[in-house]
């Protein structure tokens, strides 16, 4: 990875307490509900209180990005009830900091949440637009196109 700027120094952690919770609701709302017309009822969900969630903050504490890894029975759902993978999603970059490296450190970092949980692979739900990204960081497609929330998507994995 290049240098990063002067202002584009980031850090990568868990978002344990509530005001980082906070901060990755407000970066989804932003990407997912204002720029992409996601509704906000959909937006938010159960699976919200059980999921590690990640967040990647400016050095003043400006929040950059967000993602969340579901596991054990949340994820079973989406992962063909295959108990050791784990589910990433909800990753959003907003858009000022797109081009940093801030979403490929957020995925690296679900990855390790994945590892210490004790999950062999990680799949997600890729916007069709974000194919080739998620594949430059070792994901691979695999079933048929789908639509979520009215948005083009494609299924991925990566094995850990």
């Amino acid at each position: 990875m290049s240098a990063p700027s002067h202002d584009a120094s980031y850090a990568v952690r868990v978002a344990d307490d509530l005001a980082d919770r906070e901060a990755c609701f407000a970066v989804r709302k932003e990407v997912f509900v204002v720029e992409q017309g996601v509704p906000q009822e959909i937006e938010y969900d159960a699976y919200d209180a059980g999921a590690v969630h990640v967040l990647a903050v400016r050095e003043d504490g400006t929040p950059l990005g967000t993602g969340r890894l579901l596991h054990g029975e949340a994820a079973a759902a989406k992962v063909d009830g295959d108990p050791s993978v784990g589910s990433l999603g909800r990753l959003a970059v907003h858009q000022a900091a797109r081009g940093l490296g801030v979403g490929a450190a957020l995925v690296r970092a679900i990855e390790e949440a994945a590892r210490a949980q004790g999950l062999a692979a990680v799949d997600l739900h890729a916007q069709t637009h974000a194919l080739g990204f998620y594949e430059r960081l070792g994901y691979e497609a695999y079933g048929p196109e789908f639509p979520d929330a009215g948005i083009p998507h494609r299924a991925m994995r990566r094995a850990l």
